[in-house]
């Protein structure tokens, strides 16, 4: 069933925080990446304040040889919500897509400080009218919150169209071990609008054994008929992994078919997670973040 796998040569660390900036001190964080078309690619991401609050900016950049990062975005496009909201510690991206109604969805992670646990995680809709230019909030609600099947953190949302439906690949927690380590699988909902979700339970990706504790940022396209998924995995630290699935709800996971790990040194020698994959002229291109979460920036891999 599995395609031929990705062989990923590692071009190095590629996007950087603008740390003179206020909101972009440090870190930039899951990049999301948005085709502008002719090689041009908006890549979302957030960077941190002094405060480690996590803000959503972009840069535009170029997959045209020489790859080159071509300008950054005057400021951030979606700030931490009003106090008390789910999202009022921090924002971070995770999927942008056009709706059938001609708006564009970010959806994003929402940070929220906690008390018996280290912090809440829910995922956000912010809606933009105006092509981009600019977002507001569709609710200063989360578009997932807690429900029977999902009780704990619901985040990281991934949306695709497919079937007359929006199929959402999310983060869903499990359990908390302790104060400081929640344990979280990927699942699915399903919406009519991209707005409103309806949630089962249904588990697209699980633990392999006792010792893996996260399962993190789906990242799934449609390509040579077949279901790929991109994800983060962490036993110790985080790594890369990947699945296919032929109906794009029972997934098959190959850790082995990655095609990428950590390097030797340099920002991503303890850590590498977070891929987005995309495609320019007939070659696949992955972003990726690398030590403490993105905190020196985004690498470029290229296929081989």
């Amino acid at each position: 069933m599995f395609t031929k796998p990705i062989r990923w040569k590692k071009l190095g660390l590629f996007l950087k925080p603008e740390t003179e900036k206020w909101w972009s001190l440090t870190h930039a964080m899951i990049p999301t990446p948005e085709s502008l078309g002719g090689g041009l690619f908006r890549v979302y991401y957030s960077g941190r304040n002094e405060n480690n609050q996590s803000h959503i900016a972009w840069a535009d950049v170029d997959l045209n040889e020489p790859f080159k990062v071509v300008r950054y975005s005057d400021g951030p496009i979606l700030c931490p919500g009003d106090l008390g909201c789910f999202d009022d510690n921090g924002v971070t991206p995770s999927c942008l897509i056009d709706l059938e109604n001609g708006e564009k969805a970010l959806y994003y992670i929402g940070w929220n400080p906690g008390s018996t646990v280290r912090m809440h995680l829910f995922g956000g809709l912010a809606i933009s009218k105006d092509g981009g230019q600019s977002f507001q909030r569709y609710s200063r609600a989360p578009i997932i919150e807690r429900c029977i099947t999902d009780p704990f953190l619901n985040t990281a949302p991934w949306v695709v169209k497919s079937d007359g439906e929006y199929r959402m690949y999310y983060v869903s927690g499990c359990s908390w071990l302790h104060k400081d380590l929640p344990r979280y699988n990927i699942k699915i909902a399903r919406s009519n609008d991209g707005k409103m979700w309806q949630r089962d339970g249904h588990v697209c990706i699980d633990f392999k054994d006792s010792s893996e504790n996260a399962l993190a940022r789906p990242y799934v396209i449609f390509e040579d008929d077949i279901w790929k998924m991109w994800f983060a995995h962490k036993g110790a630290a985080y790594r890369l992994s990947y699945a296919e699935s032929e109906d794009g709800i029972n997934w098959d996971r190959r850790d082995d078919l990655s095609g990428i790990d950590v390097s030797n040194t340099g920002f991503d020698r303890d850590m590498i997670e977070y891929a987005a994959v995309v495609s320019y002229e007939g070659r696949h291109f992955m972003f990726y973040n690398g030590n403490n979460y993105g905190f020196d920036g985004i690498g470029l891999a290229v296929e081989e």
